[in-house]
């Protein structure tokens, strides 16, 4: 997960990610077979939820890409980073629907947690506002 900061996810990917975690998580707790029955129990995903306490893979990468994201908007338009991160490309399109961009997330990541519409550059300048809006993110449920 080195550089998730980066990452501009779709839900397809995040899907990805989240089956991908589920399937681990039940290869590490197996089955077990229930002494009353004798059948082998399924673990369902609510289950292995409440087996595996730490917060799920998209959760920390959403969390990570916020944290982010209010470093960048605090360093300004003096950073590299903040030049290429919200910078307008010049020339063409392509054709087709136009691909997610990473702003993009962080607005979706905003719209979750309740505070879509404001400007989160403006917002991500004060810190103890900031803050807050970083750790909803890890927290709100993923469908």
């Amino acid at each position: 997960m080195y550089g998730c900061e980066t990452w501009s996810l779709i839900l397809r990917e995040e899907r990805r990610l989240r089956v991908f975690e589920n399937r681990e998580l039940r290869r590490i707790f197996r089955p077990r077979r229930d002494e009353v029955i004798g059948e082998w129990r399924k673990l369902h995903n609510e289950k292995l939820n409440d087996l595996y306490s730490l917060h799920n893979t998209v959760r920390v990468i959403k969390s990570g890409r916020m944290r982010w994201a209010g470093y960048i908007a605090r360093t300004g338009e003096r950073g590299g980073i903040y030049k290429v991160l919200m910078g307008k490309p010049e020339g063409k399109k392509p054709l087709g629907r136009p691909r997610s961009r990473w702003e993009d997330n962080i607005k979706m990541n905003l719209q979750e947690v309740g505070s879509e519409g404001m400007d989160w550059i403006k917002l991500a300048q004060d810190r103890d506002r900031w803050r807050p809006l970083v750790n909803a993110v890890m927290i709100v449920r993923v469908p």
